[in-house]
Formats: C-alpha cells, sequence, structure tokens
C-alpha cells in the first residue's frame, strides 16, 4: 500500500493527520485529511464525511472551520477528501470552475476526462476502504455533508447510498445543477450533452428516489452565488411532493464563506449525531 501519513497535528485532544496515497481509481497521487476524537473511554466511533467546494482542497474545512472542537466535543471521526484528481498528467482546464478542484464528485464519461475523474467511485469504494482500516473502533455508522460544490456532493453521494449514510447535511449547496451555469458547464463536459445522463447526479432528481436520508441544508441570504447558482426552489418542490424529511433554513446577512460555514457547523455537528449515536 502506498499510504503515507504527512501531516500531524494535536487539536482539541484528538489528532488530525494528512495522508497521501496513490488512487488506482483515479490513477494519481491524493490527499486526505482525517480527525480522530481522544476516545479516551474507548466507545464505537461513528464518521462523518466533509465534502470542500470549488477551488479548495481538503486543507480549507480543516484550517478555516474550527470543526475539530465539534468532533471532538461528539466524539466523532471526520474525514477530509480532496475535490479533485490532481496531476501534471490530470486533465485540467483553464477556468476555475471545471477540471482540477472543481470534479462535482461524479464519475466522468467524456474525454479528455474520464480516465481520472472519478470522484464518485473514489469515495464512496476506494477512499472508504482505506478509511476503515484507520479508524480504530468504528461503529460503522456514517454520514456526509459538504459545502457548495461540496453540498451537491455530499446530497448526491448520501441520496445515492441511502442505505448507507444516516444522514446528510450541506452549506449553500448547488441544489439543482442541470440548471445552474456551474451544473451545466461541469455535466456538459463530464458527462456530455446528453442531458437524460445528468439526472442520476442531480439533487433535485436524486431526492424523488425511493429512500433517502434526513437532509439538513444552510443558505446565507447575502451570499454572492444565490440564487443563480444555488436555487432551492425546484429541489424542495420535489423534496415536498415526496415527503421527505428536508430542513431547509436560511440565515439573514450571511454569505458563502468559511465564516458562515464556522458560525453554523455546531448545528450540523448536532444534526449528525442525532443519526450517528
Amino acid at each position: 500500500m502506498s499510504l503515507k501519513r504527512i501531516e500531524q497535528h494535536r487539536s482539541f485532544n484528538g489528532e488530525l493527520c494528512k495522508y497521501s496515497h496513490y488512487s488506482e481509481v483515479l490513477q494519481c497521487e491524493m490527499t486526505f485529511s482525517l480527525y480522530l476524537p481522544s476516545n479516551e473511554e474507548i466507545k464505537k466511533i461513528p464518521l462523518i464525511w466533509w465534502l470542500s467546494g470549488l477551488t479548495c482542497t481538503d486543507d480549507n474545512f480543516s484550517q478555516k472551520s474550527g470543526f475539530q472542537r465539534l468532533a471532538e466535543k461528539h466524539q466523532v471521526a471526520v474525514i477530509i477528501p480532496d475535490t479533485s484528481p490532481r496531476g501534471e498528467n490530470v486533465p485540467d482546464d483553464e477556468a476555475w470552475d471545471l477540471g482540477q478542484g472543481a470534479s462535482f464528485y461524479l464519475d466522468a464519461t467524456q474525454d479528455p476526462w474520464a480516465k481520472h475523474y472519478k470522484m464518485y467511485t473514489y469515495i464512496t469504494d476506494e477512499l472508504t476502504a482505506l478509511a476503515s482500516t484507520l479508524v480504530p473502533h468504528f461503529s460503522g455508522k456514517e454520514s456526509i455533508m459538504g459545502h457548495s460544490m461540496g453540498g451537491h456532493g455530499a446530497l448526491v453521494i448520501g441520496m445515492k447510498n441511502a442505505a448507507r449514510f444516516q444522514a446528510i447535511s450541506a452549506f449553500s449547496p448547488i441544489l439543482s445543477p442541470s440548471q445552474a451555469p456551474w451544473g451545466i458547464k461541469a455535466f456538459t463536459a463530464y458527462l456530455g450533452e446528453d442531458k437524460a445522463s445528468w439526472k442520476e447526479w442531480d439533487a433535485s432528481e436524486l431526492v424523488k428516489e425511493a429512500s433517502v436520508p434526513p437532509v439538513l441544508i444552510t443558505q446565507g441570504s447575502q451570499d454572492a452565488f444565490y440564487p443563480k447558482q444555488l436555487e432551492e426552489t425546484v429541489f424542495l418542490k420535489h423534496a415536498r411532493e415526496k415527503d421527505r424529511v428536508v430542513h431547509y433554513t436560511k440565515k439573514e446577512g450571511y454569505d458563502h464563506s468559511y465564516f458562515f460555514i464556522a458560525t453554523f457547523l455546531d448545528e450540523h455537528f448536532a444534526f449528525h449525531m442525532n443519526y450517528l449515536r
């Protein structure tokens, strides 16, 4: 195994580690971060996945959100994948909202993206197998959360694996990517022109499926990308029609930044722990 621990930091009595490894799924070197709480009482530990947004790496959440305090408080492990495959041989784009740092957490089918851009399978299969070996006393219970593009990823992965994830939450998520400029651009590049193929990666379509875990969504009213990229109407309409457990709240005066995330992260951790205990 190529797994290497490249950073280690004590934080709130727990430990944050950064790892690198070669991904067979993505065909490139990848990094991810993992926080383990102190677990002084040697209890079973659940796991929360965090997916970051456009242009981010696994460092943004670990360095800006202050999540470690909450993970230690609730005695939960947190894993943070990178946002895309990376490297000199990995296709990229000059724009910031496509290519490296902008995977949209799907499995691409179109050239030149298809060889490397398979983040859905990487997270749900390869990184999942790694995580299970790195979390001592893992309870087997998982949930997933994310921000913006990562909010889209959390919803899609969570709903496509409803039997696995106990709950889903998102800050400022792209809820209807098939109808938003970011999503249309990415889906056209990664999946092709056939919009029928987009539906399996669109949260507003997936929320109509047979089983959906409980969902919490928090949106800032002063978000510069709202409503153009982050319109909620279609998703909430479909959720209501199917009687889904979806809590959508808009926070007055807050923007798209990690200041917003840090302010309401406590609410999200409490929501997840209701289902992970």
